[in-house]
């Protein structure tokens, strides 16, 4: 080879050097999430977690000293491990009442927002038919002038 030619393996080396790289396909867009309501009332806590607030008071009365929010939620699930089906039961009747109690405030808000939501759909339906019966209004009075 004399100074001016490439081999064929310098040719296919330097066109892949400067050849564009194919990405990945784009995804298509996600779906947009539904807003939160924000007056949605939150969930109602399990047995452990009625049973967790009032272990708090009684670990922090025993070891002022300790910060951690671990070892409280270690020594709480320690505990809780350890207790009879008996023990638990008034955690759980708190519980199943706070959710009760839940639903109903979620029964109430969803109510509140279908009727708000209808009321919406209400307003859009009398413009609507304001205009129809403008509209019938002008023809009414076209034939009132024709049979002057």
């Amino acid at each position: 080879m004399k100074g001016g030619a490439k081999s064929k393996a310098e040719t296919t080396k330097a066109d892949s050097r400067l050849s564009v790289k194919k990405k990945a396909p784009v995804r298509a867009a996600r779906t947009a999430k539904k807003a939160k309501d924000p007056n949605k009332p939150k969930r109602a806590p399990s047995a452990f977690f009625v049973f967790l607030e009032e272990f708090r008071k009684e670990y922090k009365e025993k070891h002022p000293e300790n910060k951690s929010v671990a070892a409280v939620g270690k020594a709480a699930g320690a505990k809780w491990k350890t207790m009879s089906e008996a023990d638990k039961a008034p955690y759980v009747n708190k519980s199943n009442k706070r959710k009760a109690e839940v639903q109903k405030t979620a029964a109430a808000s969803a109510k509140k927002q279908e009727t708000s939501s209808r009321a919406a759909a209400d307003d859009d339906s009398d413009k609507s038919k304001s205009e129809v019966n403008d509209e019938g209004d002008d023809e009414s009075e076209e034939e009132d002038e024709d049979d002057e």
